[in-house]
């Protein structure tokens, strides 16, 4: 048999390198000269990082008071609060750390990137099947006696919708009226009031709905949700065991004979995810390496694919996956890179066109993640 030039050519080729895992425990560095990394900007980038932390307390109780508790009501805390730390993070450019800063072992509240733990649990359900299609209404997957999705208007939501935040649901879930987070109106007798939307029309960012998501979520898991992510996303990414998922006090429910708490989908009223920053890193790293891990895909590339498609809101995919379409979020990072964001500020900023992963915890909520992201590109090699 004849080979072509071609082919000889091809056979002819390096095989490309596998891309590096790191083992749970550890994870390999790199001087920055190692990889042609400007030693010098990326140590400015890391200097600009810790000058730019968020000047807000770093008791997390007196944030929520200053700020939503503020501005709306039935603002109580009823989950678990914390502490944080200072600005820290780490930086991970061809699969290798290249800068770390600040206490990156402290485990700290994670705000709104629990959304996306919570939405990649949902899309564990779809990959096993247990959720058929995305475009389903949610209410027929209820178990009986669960009238979460009963009436005319909110039995039309699908699962499409909440992953989206497009549901506009309307109800009381533990305590918490939809309206009254980032309530709308001039007055705050307007609040309860609020225009209905059909669902799958209209994007609103909100936290009762992804809690929603979540006991809709546990009610196909028919298992806690924190242990279906331990199972299948962190103990297969060799996260360590420090992280906790936390819903309410008052988020508990009979499941099975079972007494099973309700996650929250971020720290809105307490709760969520508390996490480090090297446990965010492999999350983040996870989907950069499109859902695989050392072989094994744990998330579907087709899951990712739709998480990281706009919607209603272009620049939102499904929770909590913020897209740059037109380089307008930011304006510094390639159209392509993806931020999962939680209020504080934390981040894990995923750039496959320059392989680079970023986690910043705690950075102002200007434009200081853009400032970073642009110091960061200028240190790699153009």
């Amino acid at each position: 048999m004849r080979l072509t030039a071609a082919l000889l050519l091809l056979l002819a080729l390096p095989l490309a390198a596998e891309p590096y895992y790191p083992p749970a425990g550890q994870w390999a560095t790199a001087a920055p000269a190692s990889l042609n990394v400007d030693e010098q900007k990326l140590a400015d980038a890391v200097a600009y990082a810790i000058a730019s932390e968020n000047p807000a307390s770093k008791d997390q109780a007196i944030v929520q008071a200053t700020t939503f508790g503020a501005r709306e009501p039935y603002d109580q805390i009823i989950g678990p609060m914390g502490v944080r730390a200072a600005a820290n993070g780490l930086i991970i450019y061809r699969g290798k750390v290249i800068a770390q800063w600040g206490e990156v072992d402290s485990v700290d509240m994670t705000h709104s990137i629990a959304k996306t733990f919570l939405t990649t649990v949902t899309g564990l359900a779809w990959q096993r099947g247990l959720i058929r299609d995305l475009q389903d209404r949610v209410g027929p997957y209820m178990p009986h006696g669960v009238a979460l999705y009963q009436g005319e208007h909110n039995s039309q939501i699908r699962w499409d919708h909440l992953l989206r935040q497009t549901s506009d649901w309307q109800g009381t879930l533990w305590g918490k009226p939809d309206w009254a987070d980032r309530p709308e109106g001039k007055t705050p007798a307007d609040w309860p009031n609020r225009p209905l939307r059909t669902p799958g029309s209209h994007y609103k960012y909100n936290d009762v709905r992804i809690n929603l998501l979540a006991l809709s979520t546990l009610y196909v898991w028919r298992k806690p949700l924190p242990e279906v992510l331990n199972e299948q996303i962190m103990q297969p990414i060799g996260a360590s065991s420090t992280w906790r998922w936390y819903g309410y006090d008052n988020s508990w429910i009979e499941l099975d004979g079972q007494r099973v708490q309700s996650v929250s989908g971020g720290g809105h009223w307490g709760g969520g995810i508390f996490i480090n920053a090297w446990d965010l890193a492999r999350f983040g790293y996870l989907f950069l390496r499109d859902g695989q891990w050392q072989g094994q895909q744990l998330v579907s590339r087709d899951w990712i694919r739709l998480a990281s498609t706009g919607g209603v809101n272009p620049e939102y995919g499904f929770a909590n996956w913020f897209l740059n379409p037109g380089r307008k979020a930011l304006p510094s990072a390639p159209e392509s890179a993806i931020t999962f964001q939680g209020a504080g500020r934390n981040i894990i900023y995923l750039d496959r066109e320059h392989d680079l992963l970023m986690v910043a915890r705690w950075i102002g909520n200007g434009d200081e993640l853009n400032q970073l992201v642009a110091k960061v590109l200028a240190a790699l090699p153009q």
